[in-house]
């Protein structure tokens, strides 16, 4: 079984990839209900189990099924390319009630009776549940979003350098094997059935760690939108920054080294400064010297300034030095 999209050339010249913390959050609910489904986030499970007792997640879990449909009015299609959660949140909260109930009644598989309750009085309800997230966020996701963000934002910067380059056809073909592009066609393997086309708005791919490595999309009323299992995923809860071979450190400095290193993929500075565990005015600072170095070069993407290698970076980073 599968959704088609029929993807119009204006539909395509208006893709674009964002990233959503909201949506992070609501799908490792489903890591919390199903840990052996996502082994791979034992690290974070193991750090969050002790502070669950303090949290009511009982209706977040009622509209967030281990698998299936959940209630799509929780996690709203990011607006911009990289969104906060605060802006994320208000959106939930701005919910409109009749739709929050619609699809509250949509889900299965969870407990009727706080589906029923929530349903009675959808108003309070989408209250309470974006109260719920706001905790949960606070006690057990905001601190680990750096890493989280750090691996969206390298997903999202080498995914559309290859749309930029190798065109939709390119693109599809790396993002999962769920995902199929005939030229005309977007095949997406799901448990259920639709097709048609998108209804105007172009399409929004989002990268995700908490929902890998499954695929989702969300369709009207909402932005058409399809989620894909980010790369490197293996490597978000591995502990400290890259080491810095010696040599190279020796060369320009441990720090300058690893941030060097770091650069295979563009980042910004903060992501830089997460993944580093320096603050953002340090990796500044050093930035600057390889800047002016000629090993790496800023290029502005939207409000973000993203930096990269240069050639005579890649050098420098690939050389015997760095093997040693």
């Amino acid at each position: 079984m599968s959704i088609t999209w029929a993807l119009r050339p204006e539909d395509v010249a208006r893709i674009r990839f964002a990233f959503s913390p909201m949506w992070e959050l609501v799908a490792s609910l489903r890591t919390l209900q199903q840990p052996a489904r996502q082994s791979i986030h034992l690290p974070w499970l193991k750090a969050v189990r002790p502070r669950l007792a303090g949290l009511d997640l009982s209706e977040l879990f009622a509209l967030v099924p281990p698998g299936g449909y959940l209630a799509d009015f929780i996690t709203p299609p990011p607006d911009t390319p990289m969104p906060d959660f605060a802006a994320e949140l208000d959106r939930v909260r701005r919910t409109d009630p009749a739709l929050a109930r619609q699809e509250a009644l949509k889900v299965r598989g969870t407990d009727p009776a706080v589906i029923a309750r929530f349903a009675a009085d959808p108003e309070a309800g989408v209250s309470r549940v974006a109260d719920a997230l706001e905790a949960y966020w606070e006690g057990c996701f905001a601190e680990f979003w750096p890493r989280v963000y750090a691996l969206l934002e390298r997903d999202v910067l080498r995914r559309s350098r290859q749309l930029a380059q190798g065109g939709a056809r390119e693109l599809f073909a790396g993002l999962d094997p769920a995902v199929v592009w005939t030229g005309e066609l977007l095949l997406i393997d799901r448990p259920w059935c639709a097709s048609g086309g998108l209804h105007g708005d172009g399409l929004v791919l989002v990268p995700s760690a908490f929902y890998w490595p499954a695929v989702a999309v969300m369709t009207a009323p909402y932005q058409s939108m399809l989620v894909y299992p980010v790369q490197g995923v293996g490597t978000l809860w591995e502990q400290g920054p890259p080491p810095a071979p010696g040599a190279l450190a020796a060369l320009i400095g441990r720090s300058r080294a690893a941030i060097l290193l770091a650069l295979a993929e563009p980042a910004t500075t903060s992501a830089l400064a997460a993944r580093m565990a320096l603050t953002p005015g340090a990796v500044s600072q050093h930035l600057g010297v390889l800047s002016g170095g000629g090993l790496a070069v800023g290029m502005r993407l939207g409000k973000q300034v993203v930096y990269r290698r240069t050639l005579a970076g890649d050098m420098l980073a690939a050389g015997p030095k760095a093997h040693a």
